[in-house]
């Protein structure tokens, strides 16, 4: 009697791991649930394939009369055949650069407090306030910046400017901060307040992500970190932020996403140039989705074929972005489920 009370528990233990089998076939409901998120995701990939095919018919005429010098042209003179987007390209990535060097620590900040530091009453307020800046259209945030916000700020660009105008792309040509009659026009208008304002319409975006992945930490490894001696800064650090890193990741590649394809307050605030402009506290600057805004009406026939491809390149430019998170956030731990 004894030996096969003993021998039960150690056969258990044998078994092999891995996922337990059904004893009951998945009814109707289950099958038609599963159908319709099949189709949900094939839904997805199909738009996107749409999207691509149509940017490529439509600019395909517009990439075959440029070859390569559609990437290394900098003019934009489509009906003189005199185009290309490497400036406006230049200016896109400067510009959603700014936006993240400005939305990430903001957005960092602001999920950690709400999810570990903030009272439980004062969290869904400022959980509903975060949101709420994400619902804001971004022609107010245009106007705020393009009216408001780089005028009255012009001392920060100029600060900066002094400060640190041994970098090279912190330097502002034509700029002579020593002479006080100087007027304020080479620092508005340029990368810097494009990004700025791009990064405040973005951070949301970003917060919301960030907060969710801080959120779903393990409770138990949490508390492990407090029986360990831990301050809860020292557990943030070693359990929140590491198991938030897929979050963190996710929610970065989300606001590049939207801080490439921002439109309206970009055309507002910049000064379009077409030539590769580096120095983003000088004013002067473009990007692709700015330029397709500002040309499309008056654009010609060939013309609007050249859009299509400098949107095709966008497309493009926002599909290796998101891959190259999404293999970063697969090697993650909390993104391995997924």
């Amino acid at each position: 009697m004894t030996q096969l009370i003993s021998a039960e528990p150690l056969e258990r233990a044998q078994e092999p791991d891995g996922p337990r089998r059904r004893f009951r076939a998945p009814g109707g409901i289950d099958r038609a649930f599963r159908l319709v998120l099949r189709a949900a995701g094939l839904a997805v990939l199909v738009m996107m394939a749409t999207v691509g095919l149509f940017l490529l018919t439509r600019g395909a005429d517009a990439i075959s009369k440029s070859g390569f010098g559609f990437l290394t042209t900098q003019a934009w003179e489509p009906d003189s055949l005199n185009f290309g987007i490497a400036a406006v390209l230049v200016g896109t990535v400067l510009i959603a650069s700014v936006a993240l060097v400005v939305a990430f620590p903001l957005a960092l900040g602001v999920a950690l407090y709400i999810s570990e530091y903030a009272p439980r009453k004062a969290k869904r307020a400022l959980t509903s306030l975060v949101d709420l800046m994400a619902a804001v259209p971004s022609v107010v945030y245009g106007l705020f910046g393009s009216t408001f916000l780089q005028w009255q700020g012009v001392d920060v660009p100029r600060w900066i400017s002094i400060q640190f105008g041994w970098i090279p792309f912190l330097h502002v040509d034509g700029a002579n901060p020593d002479d006080p009659l100087a007027t304020d026009s080479a620092y508005v208008t340029s990368t810097f307040w494009a990004g700025l304002i791009v990064g405040f319409m973005v951070m949301p975006f970003i917060c919301s992500v960030m907060r969710e992945a801080f959120s779903t930490a393990p409770q138990g490894e949490r508390e492990g970190a407090y029986a360990l001696g831990a301050t809860r800064w020292g557990m943030i650090r070693s359990v929140v932020l590491p198991f938030g890193r897929s979050g963190m990741i996710g929610g970065t590649m989300l606001g590049l996403g939207r801080a490439m394809g921002e439109t309206i307050a970009v055309a507002m605030i910049i000064a379009p140039v077409f030539t590769i402009q580096t120095q983003i506290l000088g004013s002067g600057g473009n990007s692709v989705s700015a330029l397709i805004a500002s040309r499309w009406g008056a654009a010609s026939p060939f013309g609007l074929s050249a859009l299509m491809a400098a949107g095709l390149a966008l497309f493009l430019l926002t599909l290796v972005v998101n891959f190259a998170a999404s293999a970063v956030i697969a090697r993650s731990r909390s993104g391995q489920g997924s």
